[in-house]
């Protein structure tokens, strides 16, 4: 997995200079990447197998479903609209693993980097919660400053900083700029987040400034577009955002986190990046993981 993000992330020449995209092969890009597709496809082909499997189990339990069950569950029904085959249950299972991963490592760094921000978001979880171990989408409705938190960190560090390229259909004009037909359009949406023209201090992490405000991430207000924004834009911003919420909720509650001493703590503060299919910590994330000793 590890390769292939990296591989995804890699700049093509032949994109770009078309009679030079032989020059993939010669350097062995292409094959690595067709030998890594197949391990994950082979990989992701077992993972399905097995859901089908335990579905025709007597043991099988609907109320255990995870992902890729309501995926199969899905596909043998024929009001969704569109077809859901095995290829798009893969695909859908492979990109929210990566994507959802990396704003988590994300989230994560800022609070160790921000205990009082870190402070507040237990306080208000477990207010909710009371003595409850289990998070409920429900009770996320009542979490307006852990909402605030997975604004501000999509903000900052959003995982696909210049979205997927976009190709002009028809020659256009955008302020003082021509724009041919067949034209390839990047989108700065990591700019677009740290524009200081529109927010305040926009390198500070500050949660707060999402408190009280109108400004959502789902594509509706163009000043921070993690996800992009109309027709094209990502198709699993509610199920992301629920995700991302549910597992952030239930890391602050269940347990209290610091950061180790010596170099391992200096590098989980350290917030450089590097690239790949998402743009994610350049060295990994070590945390301390205590027992909050709340329970039922």
């Amino acid at each position: 997995m590890e390769e292939m993000v990296k591989l995804l992330g890699a700049s093509v020449l032949g994109d770009y200079i078309p009679w030079l995209d032989w020059l993939g092969r010669v350097n062995g890009m292409y094959g690595r990447a067709e030998r890594v597709a197949k391990q994950i496809d082979e990989f992701l082909d077992e993972v399905v197998d097995e859901h089908v499997r335990k579905r025709g189990h007597d043991s099988y339990c609907e109320g255990q479903n995870d992902f890729v069950d309501i995926l199969l569950r899905l596909q043998k029904r024929s009001d969704v609209g569109f077809q859901i085959d095995r290829t798009t249950i893969k695909a859908l299972t492979l990109v929210r693993t990566e994507t959802t991963s990396t704003i988590l490592g994300w989230m994560m760094a800022e609070l160790l980097r921000h205990p009082i921000v870190m402070q507040k978001l237990q306080g208000e979880v477990r207010n909710v919660v009371r003595d409850r171990t289990h998070i409920t989408e429900e009770d996320l409705n009542s979490m307006h400053y852990l909402k605030a938190v997975v604004k501000e960190t999509f903000r900052l560090h959003p995982p696909a900083p210049l979205l997927l390229p976009r190709e002009s259909m028809q020659d256009t004009k955008v302020m003082d700029y021509d724009i041919a037909t067949g034209t390839q359009i990047i989108v700065n949406a990591w700019a677009i987040g740290r524009d200081p023209s529109f927010w305040d201090q926009p390198q500070e992490f500050q949660p707060e400034r999402f408190l009280n405000s109108s400004i959502d991430i789902k594509g509706h207000d163009f000043h921070v577009i993690p996800f992009g924004a109309g027709r094209r834009s990502c198709p699993g911003i509610m199920f992301a955002m629920s995700v991302n919420e549910l597992v952030l909720a239930n890391l602050v509650h269940q347990f209290n986190w610091a950061v180790p001493s010596g170099a391992v703590g200096d590098r989980t503060m350290d917030m450089a990046e590097t690239t790949g299919l998402s743009v994610h910590r350049k060295f990994p994330l070590v945390a301390i993981a205590s027992p909050s000793y709340i329970r039922s």
